[in-house]
């Protein structure tokens, strides 16, 4: 069945990727987003329509331009660090703007929903491994904002019947294959892009010993020392929310579920620049600064209940080819 969309946050790192997906698939999408973060540029097909999640008036006109399937919502600020910091611009953003859009999908009847959220609800790990029975104890105000997502999802729907699925990602990485989109945050805070935007001031004749790259704290209770992350490619992830799509339109989905999204491997973060390194060849070095509040030393998925659920897998299972994508698209760019 042909779905026509609503992408809001279509235009950042993860949503543009959902909408290039989408349309590939003959589906249609519409891209609402503010632009504070995202770009015009990344979003390839269907229409867009500049909005903010703060302004209900906005989303009032996009829901009556359009009769949507379903609601696919990206539009977060994402940065643990910044969070710590600036709790009051996350909890306004994250929950005040998924309040209005809750609301405006009730006024158009509208009550499909697949939405972002990520493993920063669990908090510190009690296992090696994390399934959705694992308990949800935040650390950081990010994490908080999502969970109380997750919440107001979980009491609208015996209340107004809304239809979601939640997709509590990993570390999302990676680039387009095809290198036309990719990751590009200002300033950039996710660590595969630092690792290669460091790589590629070194290919163009920087000094490696005057690298500006930061490891953020060496003295986790981790093999050596540095956090350990579960990365998983962008398209990984979309195919997964596409997976969600069918699910919500063949009415397989009839309150609110929650799936972990990953490949059940972690990588700590020296793992991660050794293996920037072998992709590009290039010396790549850092330095060591302080922890950065609010980060737990490790979060590994299970997916086994978004395999089974979703009849989902992930194609790209190992770091290498992730970052080759990321690498590609940045040397591309």
């Amino acid at each position: 069945m042909v779905a026509t969309v609503l992408v809001v946050g279509g235009a950042g790192y993860i949503g543009s990727h959902m909408v290039k997906l989408l349309a590939e698939q003959g589906h249609r999408a519409v891209t609402f987003d503010n632009l504070s973060t995202g770009h015009r540029d990344a979003v390839l097909h269907g229409d867009f329509f500049a909005g903010d999640l703060l302004a209900p008036a906005d989303l009032e006109r996009v829901f009556a331009r359009h009769a949507f399937d379903a609601v696919m919502h990206f539009a977060a600020f994402f940065s643990v660090g910044e969070s710590v910091g600036s709790p009051a611009k996350y909890y306004r953003n994250n929950v005040v703007g998924t309040l209005n859009l809750l609301d405006a999908m009730r006024q158009a009847g509208q009550h499909r929903l697949v939405f972002s959220s990520t493993a920063a609800t669990y908090g510190v790990p009690q296992s090696d491994s994390i399934a959705e029975t694992h308990p949800q104890l935040p650390v950081n105000p990010y994490g908080q904002t999502k969970l109380m997502v997750e919440r107001v999802l979980a009491d609208y729907a015996p209340a107004y019947g809304l239809r979601s699925v939640s997709l509590r990602y990993f570390n999302a990485a990676g680039s387009d294959p095809e290198g036309r989109i990719g990751e590009r945050h200002e300033p950039e805070t996710h660590l595969i892009p630092l690792v290669l935007l460091e790589a590629l001031r070194v290919q163009r004749g920087g000094d490696p010993g005057q690298t500006g790259l930061l490891l953020n704290g060496e003295d986790f209770d981790t093999a050596d020392g540095t956090c350990v992350r579960d990365y998983i490619h962008v398209n990984d992830l979309a195919a997964a929310h596409l997976r969600a799509l069918d699910r919500l339109m063949d009415g397989s989905v009839t309150g609110a579920e929650f799936y972990n999204l990953g490949i059940g491997r972690g990588y700590s973060v020296k793992e991660v620049i050794a293996t920037c390194r072998a992709v590009t060849g290039l010396p790549i070095e850092y330095r060591v600064a302080p922890r950065r509040a609010g980060d737990p030393p490790t979060l590994v998925a299970d997916a086994a209940k978004a395999r089974a659920a979703l009849q989902w897998a992930p194609v790209y299972n190992d770091l290498a080819p992730i970052v080759q994508t990321a690498w590609n698209y940045l040397i591309k760019a």
